[in-house]
């Protein structure tokens, strides 16, 4: 007999990046002894990246396992009918000690065609921004594609960007095709399509450090960019003090801010769906029948479809609530 499935927490997936730092250790907690630590995956179904459940009696089961064996008592009856034995969704934080590459990502009709893949619509969360802290979200201009091909091969794109400035709190959207990249002094969390599809453009002339310079992918970032200089990137939304609240809802995934003190009820029953709890901000205690996991800030819980009712605890926190 199978046992039945509760608020179940995994391992972080940590990952070395060339610009990456150290408050995923500091700030989180996260077991790193890298200096260089760029992201932590914290619920993944990425190709060799399977993330690990931690907590209870599935503890050191993958997250594939967990598909295979509950199916739609783990993700929802039509999640399973879309997605089958694949996760739709990769949950990670990022540490920005220096800036990203100038990326963009493809949609799913080129993500498919050329590498077999989701594309990559992504969310952004603002958890900790330093002084001038800023994000490169498009052009500060308008762009054609001759222009832009001139500024990659001239190398003067990086004076054609569009910079946003940020802080603890902001939220953006980044749809495929927008070229951007997260600015120094940054820690966000991020929700995205299951895919590890990044068109790199530019890299600030970096050495990889090994004397060599990362890869670009010029060629496929010209067929994939977005240069229709649409600004829909940054999100609007208002906390409801101990609720839930809307901050966007797509195709790929919706996500409510919850802003608890005290005790909260989230009834999930006609959501058919996962749901998966990051906390932002604060800490807070989530519990199911008489069972409880702590939620502190930098940690991920998921709530497989099953559970239709928990109530949260909540110390001055906030909670992205994501679903599909």
């Amino acid at each position: 007999m199978k046992d039945d499935l509760y608020l179940l927490k995994f391992e972080p997936i940590l990952k070395e990046k060339i610009w990456g730092g150290s408050r995923l250790k500091e700030l989180f907690g996260k077991k790193s002894t890298s200096s260089k630590t760029g992201e932590s995956w914290e619920i993944s179904d990425v190709e060799n990246n399977s993330s690990i459940v931690k907590n209870g009696t599935l503890k050191g089961k993958t997250i594939q396992w967990l598909l295979e064996e509950y199916r739609e008592k783990f993700v929802g009856k039509k999640v399973f009918e879309v997605f089958g034995n694949k996760f739709p969704l990769l949950i990670k934080f990022i540490d920005a000690a220096e800036t990203l590459s100038v990326q963009l990502h493809p949609d799913d009709k080129i993500a498919k065609e050329k590498h077999n893949s989701f594309g990559k619509t992504e969310m952004w969360y603002i958890m900790q921004a330093g002084k001038d802290a800023e994000l490169i979200l498009g052009f500060g201009g308008e762009m054609s594609k001759s222009k832009y091909k001139n500024l990659v091969e001239t190398g003067e794109l990086a004076g054609a960007l569009n910079r946003e400035k940020v802080d603890q709190g902001d939220a953006f959207i980044i749809k495929p095709g927008l070229i951007h990249a997260i600015g120094a002094g940054v820690v966000l969390a991020e929700i995205q399509q299951t895919s590890d599809l990044t068109y790199r453009i530019y890299d600030w002339d970096r050495d990889a450090g090994n004397g060599e310079k990362r890869e670009l992918h010029t060629e496929l970032a010209m067929e994939a960019i977005d240069l229709s200089g649409k600004e829909d990137f940054r999100i609007n939304y208002k906390p409801i003090p101990n609720a839930a609240a809307e901050v966007i809802n797509t195709k790929y995934f919706r996500t409510n801010i919850i802003q608890a003190n005290g005790n909260l009820s989230r009834d999930y029953t006609q959501l058919d769906s996962f749901v998966i709890l990051i906390g932002v901000e604060g800490g807070s205690v989530v519990s199911y029948r008489g069972k409880s996991e702590e939620l502190k800030r930098g940690e991920t819980l998921l709530v497989p479809a099953s559970i239709e009712k928990i109530v949260i605890e909540g110390d001055k926190a906030k909670i992205l609530e994501v679903s599909l």
